[in-house]
């Protein structure tokens, strides 16, 4: 099978699982090498016989869905970003909530793969903020769909090719080899990982901070984004932030979300929330 095969069958199941063919054009080889893997499991020959399968095993639809999602990342992907994240972002939310009589911070990472977008977060409280806060805290909740990738996430242990963009004195104050690997020191194992379903529910907490990066807005039809972003989305702080992937723009509709000033990528819930 080619390359065009998997483009036209991509081109036909992405939509009837509310998923776009535009943000898995990058990623088709991943999704190709997963189809294949399935092939064999099924023991059928092709693209062909995957469909008629499709058309008389509809559970089957389930099972696909569940070979799409994608669990690329990195610690401190997108420098710039955490950057904000960490100069504006996280400072203000710290004022907000001290005006409201809080001491905490609640954060949510939706779709947390294998958990570096969540302990780069925790890391960057601890180094780079936490000394200048003593009273103040950080809670961090972060979810996926995969089981998986959410246990990896649990054991902390990555390859050095994970921490490429980590700022050097980052890595050598969180991380230390164990068995050939790296792992992140207890001291940063502060999240607190769960399995959930974008697509069905989200945390019942209210949130200062969402990092939804390069999840939603990249593999979802914008019909299904929107429905999403306006449940997470009520799921912030009025003046709360939402951090999309470098990328990501927020679909039409979405009046409660303003962009951070001066801040790529980032969105701020307004006081109002409408």
């Amino acid at each position: 099978m080619n390359d065009a095969e998997y483009i036209a069958f991509l081109q036909w199941a992405l939509p009837r699982l509310g998923r776009r063919w535009a943000g898995y054009r990058k990623v088709r080889w991943l999704v190709a090498k997963r189809l294949r893997r399935r092939f064999r499991a099924l023991e059928l020959g092709d693209l062909a016989a995957y469909r008629g399968w499709l058309a008389s095993h509809h559970e089957e639809w389930a099972a696909l869905d569940a070979l799409l999602g994608i669990p690329i990342s990195r610690f401190y992907r997108d420098r710039e970003v955490f950057e904000s994240i960490e100069r504006d972002v996280l400072p203000a939310l710290v004022q907000a909530a001290r005006r409201a009589g809080r001491s905490t911070l609640v954060c949510w990472s939706a779709g947390c793969a294998s958990g570096e977008e969540p302990y780069t977060l925790a890391i960057l409280w601890r180094l780079r903020l936490q000394a200048a806060l003593p009273d103040f805290s950080l809670r961090i909740v972060a979810t996926d769909c995969n089981p998986e990738m959410l246990e990896r996430a649990r054991t902390g242990r990555y390859r050095a090719s994970s921490l490429k963009d980590l700022p050097a004195d980052l890595r050598s104050a969180a991380f230390e080899m164990c068995n050939g690997l790296i792992c992140l020191r207890r001291e940063f194992r502060v999240v607190e990982f769960s399995r959930q379903d974008l697509r069905e529910t989200a945390p019942a907490e209210i949130f200062d901070l969402v990092l939804l990066r390069n999840v939603v807005a990249t593999y979802y039809a914008p019909d299904i984004q929107r429905e999403m972003l306006v449940r997470i989305g009520g799921r912030l702080q009025p003046g709360g932030a939402l951090v999309l992937g470098m990328h990501e723009t927020l679909p039409d509709g979405l009046e409660a979300l303003e962009p951070w000033p001066g801040a790529r990528a980032i969105y701020r819930r307004n006081a109002s929330g409408h």
